[in-house]
This record gives structure tokens, C-alpha cells and sequence, in this order.
């Protein structure tokens, strides 16, 4: 970062560190004491649509690593578009393999990243509900290298619970890095993995 950015507020952002993702389990235990939320064994890593031979590689070297895994039922991954034209990767675990819902993520993540898709990555999102039917989704952005909630309320609208996002990053400020600027709070309508 050079002398002129630092006049103009220009801040270098963070690079990707995709090990924030183990902090997942341990924050899922704060945040089911603090706020009775569990996860649903749902998560998904979305990516700029790409397509192509090479992606396709891609996309059969994630089949083949998460395949190894004799403990899952049903594909390792999916692939799914949004209305929005994104890309999704969505795996699917039981409700107590928070643990192993993460490795699948970092693992398509780091594939995608090591076959030159890393400046197509966006975030990672890890879903989470409670009794009272509400749903929640702690979204990892890639490129900030940081967490934020993510809380739609229920219904056709596109509405957020934002005062419970906000108790979600207070209750989670210690477990992991929380992206402070709310601007970068995306809504993630549609979300796979939520």
C-alpha cells in the first residue's frame, strides 16, 4: 500500500485466509447457547459463474476428494445457479457434522483457488435455524476474509432481521473475525445452502 493510498483512505484488503472457516464449529456452540441456533448440515461455496473444460476439472477433482468420504449419503456436492446468475457448490451433512460440513467447504474452496479460480470465489456460507423456524446463515467472504450474518425473515418479501444479525456478530465477536463494515453485509437471497 503506497504513500498516495493511504492519503486517499484506500486500504489494502485482506487476503483470502480460508482456515477462518474451521472457527465454524466452535462458534456454532457459542451461538446455540447464546441465540438457540444449530446448524442444518447445509452450506454452500458460491463462485462468478464460470464455464468451460477447465472448470469442469475442477468441479470433478471436488466429486472425487469429498467422494472418499464413506460417511456421506447422496452427492458430495451439488451445482446449482441462482436467479442471479452465481454459481453455487452445495454439500449436504447431518445436522452434528458441522466439522466435516466445514472441510467440504474449505476443500472446494482450495480446489477451486489452486485451479486458478480463486478471483471468482465470493463467499461460503454455513446454515443455521432455531425452534422458532428462523434461519440463519454465517456467510464467509472470500475476499475480505472475514464473517458476517446473514438473517432473512420469513415470507415472499425480501426483508432481513437485522437486529438479530447484529446480536449474532456480538455474540460471535470473540469466536470469529467479523467483517465491520455493514455495507459488505450482502443479502444472499435464494441461498442454496440456507
Amino acid at each position: 500500500m503506497g504513500f498516495l493510498d493511504i492519503l486517499l483512505g484506500r486500504t489494502k484488503p485482506a487476503p483470502p485466509d480460508l482456515d477462518q472457516l474451521f472457527g465454524l464449529p466452535s462458534a456454532a456452540v457459542t451461538l446455540q447457547a447464546a441465540a438457540g441456533f444449530t446448524p442444518t448440515g447445509r452450506g454452500a461455496v458460491c463462485f462468478a459463474t464460470v464455464e468451460g473444460a477447465a472448470f469442469e476439472q475442477a468441479h470433478r477433482e471436488v466429486q472425487a476428494l469429498l467422494d472418499a468420504d464413506a460417511g456421506r449419503t447422496g452427492p458430495p456436492v451439488e451445482l446449482s445457479r441462482d436467479a442471479y446468475g452465481y454459481s453455487w457448490l452445495v454439500s449436504r451433512r447431518a445436522p452434528d457434522q458441522l466439522s466435516e460440513l466445514v472441510t467440504d467447504l474449505h476443500a472446494v474452496n482450495s480446489t477451486l483457488e489452486a485451479n486458478g479460480f480463486g478471483p471468482q470465489l465470493l463467499c461460503s456460507l454455513a446454515g443455521f435455524h432455531d425452534d422458532a423456524g428462523r434461519r440463519l446463515a454465517l456467510v464467509y467472504l472470500y475476499k475480505r476474509a472475514a464473517f458476517y450474518p446473514f438473517a432473512p425473515l420469513p415470507g415472499r418479501a425480501q426483508r432481513r432481521d437485522n437486529a438479530l444479525e447484529i446480536q449474532v456478530r456480538s455474540v460471535l465477536a470473540d469466536d470469529l473475525r467479523m467483517e465491520d463494515d455493514l455495507s459488505r453485509w450482502f443479502p444472499v437471497w435464494g441461498a442454496p445452502g440456507l
